[in-house]
C-alpha cells in the first residue's frame, strides 16, 4: 500500500466511536425512563415526534449499513418511501407508528420526547414532549439530557469520522433521513 492510500476497514470499525456514543446515550435514556417511568408517556407506537430530521454523515452511514442488511424487497420499500418523502412528511422510516430501523435510529430519535436542556439565543431552556412530566412542578436535574453537550460530542465524532473516511470538502454537513436512505456509501 502506498503512503497516500488508507487501509479499508470494516464499517463496524469505522463506526466504533459512533456506536460507543449510541451506547452511552441509550444508557442515559434508559436510566431516565426507568427512574421516571410514571412521568413518561413515550411507548412503542408513540410516533408524534417522528419528523423528517437532518442527521450527520456518520449517522447516515450507520443507517445505510443497517439498510444493506435487510432483504432486497425491504430495502426497495424503504427507499421508495424515502423517494416520496418531503421535508414536511413524517420520517420515511416510520410505518404503522413504528421505526423500520429502530435499532440504529439516529441520536435525535433516541432522545426525542425526554427532557433536554439547550441554549438558544443566549437563553437556556428545558424542552420535552408535552405528554411527559405532566404532573410535576419542575423537572429533576437528573432527568434532563444536556443537548448542547451531546450535540458537541456527536459533532466531534462525526468530524473524526468524515476526516478519516471521506474527503470533507465533498461531504454534506448534514443530510435528511430520506437522503441518507437513498445514498450508497
Amino acid at each position: 500500500m502506498s503512503s497516500g492510500e488508507r487501509a479499508v476497514r470494516p464499517v463496524d470499525d469505522k463506526l466504533r466511536n459512533y456506536r460507543i456514543l449510541l451506547k452511552k446515550v441509550d444508557e442515559r435514556c434508559r436510566a431516565i425512563k426507568r427512574d421516571y417511568r410514571q412521568h413518561i408517556a413515550c411507548r412503542k407506537g408513540c410516533a408524534e415526534c417522528c419528523g423528517h430530521f437532518s442527521i450527520f454523515p456518520v449517522e447516515a452511514v450507520a443507517l445505510a449499513e443497517a439498510l444493506r442488511n435487510l432483504r432486497p424487497e425491504q430495502i426497495e420499500h424503504i427507499r421508495e418511501k424515502a423517494r416520496n418523502t418531503t421535508q414536511e412528511s413524517p420520517c420515511p422510516l416510520l410505518e404503522k407508528r413504528l421505526c423500520l430501523l429502530y435499532g440504529i435510529r439516529p441520536i435525535i430519535c433516541r432522545t426525542h420526547g425526554l427532557p433536554i436542556l439547550y441554549s438558544h439565543e443566549g437563553r437556556t431552556a428545558v424542552d420535552f414532549c408535552p405528554l411527559n412530566f405532566r404532573d410535576v412542578d419542575s423537572i429533576p436535574g437528573n432527568a434532563v439530557i444536556d443537548l448542547d453537550r451531546l450535540n458537541e460530542t456527536l459533532t466531534y465524532v462525526n468530524r473524526l469520522f468524515v476526516a478519516e473516511f471521506f474527503d470533507p470538502s465533498v461531504v454534506a454537513d448534514r443530510l435528511s433521513i430520506a437522503e441518507a436512505l437513498l445514498k450508497t456509501f
